[in-house]
């Protein structure tokens, strides 16, 4: 495996800490060379007691967020992907607030504004405060305050979190499976900020290669059986193909809906009720398509002295992110799956406009 740069782990841990501050409605402060923008995340924040004290509002939204608003990215020449800050006068109410971040309520309010889009002070701190808002999991929304706050971090702090893949194992121990009664489960865990991944080891170990998956959370597959995506029967056939081969191993990545987390992937299944397909909705969300990262598979498979596999996926980008980290994919195994009426058009979307293929 390719020797990997030394992390920013004090920088990836104030990134987690912020994290956490977000997502308990905490102010944070975000620092570059021009200044500190100090913000409050939309979401978490108790919108009431900040929008009666203030004579006007300054707002930090996703680009994808303000094209939808048709407001003007004045840097989208140079930078599509920046943020975009408005300015609301006149009395607002939380509910306002909510319905210009949530894309989910344009149906229910489809009249906003006016809104003023104004230049930002502080670019690269509004990009990696977006940033930490997917890792949260949280709408990428942010009021915009003058006050200091207590959770302060650097720029490139976001940066060193989303690049910090220090995992340790944790735990080990033996858990027979449907699948095969010889199997090893081991648990790893994220030095940065403690997120668990998992990995099951199906059959005897011997000098054949693995036949891997790499699979990513879905509670709503797995567990419950939705019919809406094929990640549930995925995980299952995956598991059967190990128990038939030599052996194999099921890397069971913490990353829902692919990346933005789960009460962001319900939201994307909102929007797709409303004719979103899951590109789009990620996207009108303020997201990435996908925002996973497979690195940390290759980082347990470092772990766990795998050099090579057999990797089965119907998903390029696994390929190229494993290949990418001096994992050798030597065999692409394609996932079969039926599929049903109501997961036609998602299946269809994922071939069409994600390069998925079997």
């Amino acid at each position: 495996m390719k020797t990997p740069v030394a992390p920013d782990f004090q920088g990836a841990r104030r990134a987690a800490r912020a994290i956490d501050a977000l997502r308990r409605g905490w102010p944070i402060g975000v620092g570059a060379d021009e200044g500190t923008l100090n913000l409050l995340p939309v979401e978490t924040v108790d919108l009431s007691q900040h929008l009666s004290s203030q004579p006007r509002i300054k707002l930090l939204i996703s680009s994808s967020r303000a094209d939808t608003l048709k407001l003007l990215n004045q840097r989208a020449s140079a930078d599509p992907a920046l943020p975009v800050q408005i300015s609301l006068t006149g009395p607002v109410s939380a509910a306002d607030i909510i319905a210009i971040a949530d894309p989910v309520l344009d149906m229910k309010h489809p009249m906003k504004g006016p809104f003023r889009s104004e230049e930002l002070d502080q670019p690269e701190a509004a990009k990696a405060a977006m940033e930490l808002a997917r890792h949260g999991g949280l709408l990428p929304a942010f009021l915009i305050v003058d006050e200091p706050a207590e959770d302060r971090l650097r720029t490139e702090d976001a940066t060193a979190y989303a690049d910090s893949n220090a995992l340790v194992i944790s735990a080990h121990a033996k858990l027979p499976v449907a699948a095969n009664a010889k199997a090893h489960i081991y648990g790893f865990r994220s030095e940065a900020d403690s997120t668990d991944h998992i990995a099951l080891v199906v059959g005897e170990r011997d000098e054949t290669t693995p036949i891997v998956r790499l699979h990513s959370e879905c509670l709503t597959g797995d567990v419950l059986g939705s019919l809406k995506c094929d990640c549930g029967p995925q995980l299952h056939a995956a598991l059967g193909q190990m128990g038939e081969a030599n052996w194999g191993v099921l890397l069971y990545l913490r990353q829902e809906g692919r990346g933005i987390g789960l009460i962001n992937k319900l939201r994307a299944y909102a929007l797709q009720d409303q004719g979103f397909d899951t590109v789009d909705a990620n996207q009108r969300l303020g997201f990435a398509i996908d925002a996973r990262d497979f690195s940390i598979a290759a980082r347990m498979l470092d772990l766990l002295n795998i050099p090579a596999v057999k990797l089965l996926t119907n998903n390029p980008e696994k390929v190229e992110g494993l290949q990418g980290c001096g994992i050798a994919v030597e065999e692409r195994l394609s996932v079969k799956i039926a599929a049903n009426p109501h997961n036609e058009f998602y299946l269809d979307t994922k071939r069409d406009r994600t390069g998925h293929k079997l």
